[in-house]
């Protein structure tokens, strides 16, 4: 027979073991409730992120889309070309209007010598600066032919180097394949052409900032 005093540690340990295995079901189902939260979130963060970059993506489309229009644009080979034309002819132009008035002035000759060769060109000399100061003022023209020609600062350094290079292989020609070999024709042109970026792209500039007109109605 058993104790009385006894009797009460059965119902003790069982109503423990239940409390424990209560408290192990709680813990079980509160990991798998957070599991199941961060598995949400991930979720969640993963939608948000794909979205974002989608929605990144689709609105980056069109701006590419627009830049390359834009720029398809822009390049216009007729123009261009009709603007290297045009600063070409109106330098040759402006240059043999002034080596006009060094021979009314100075008594020189007055032939294309003094446009496509290096006979006249001297550094040294007080006669070789009269064509000298020819050259360095149709660059200083051509700077202006820029500014109203080309219109854009950027472009004065391609525009001038084209002219020069137009220039040379002209000269080349005339004098029948011979390059242009003295130091005072490629001291006076790299002058000239320096004048000519620079002064070019100062005009342009003062002339992009200049203020659009309105028309009144």
């Amino acid at each position: 027979p058993s104790s009385p005093l006894l009797a009460p540690f059965p119902k003790m340990l069982s109503r423990r073991s239940d409390a424990i295995e209560s408290a192990t079901s709680q813990s079980r189902m509160d990991g798998m409730s957070s599991s199941g939260r961060r598995r949400r979130r991930r979720s969640t963060i993963t939608r948000s992120s794909a979205t974002f970059t989608g929605g990144e993506i689709a609105a980056n489309t069109p701006n590419k889309i627009s830049q390359s229009r834009e720029a398809a644009r822009h390049f216009n080979p007729q123009l261009i070309f009709s603007q290297i034309v045009a600063l070409q002819c109106f330098h040759y132009i402006f240059l043999c209007f002034l080596i006009q008035i060094n021979h009314v002035l100075f008594s020189t000759t007055c032939n294309l010598d003094h446009v496509f060769t290096d006979k006249y060109l001297n550094v040294w000399t007080g006669t070789g600066w009269v064509d000298n100061s020819a050259v360095l003022l149709s660059a200083m023209f051509g700077s202006i032919l820029l500014a109203l020609i080309v219109e854009k600062a950027k472009k004065c350094l391609d525009f001038s180097v084209t002219l020069f290079f137009v220039h040379l292989v002209s000269c080349t020609c005339y004098q029948k394949g011979e390059i242009p070999n003295t130091w005072d024709w490629w001291i006076v042109h790299i002058m000239g052409m320096i004048i000519m970026i620079i002064s070019g792209e100062f005009f342009c500039s003062r002339r992009e900032l200049m203020d659009i007109p309105l028309l009144a109605f």
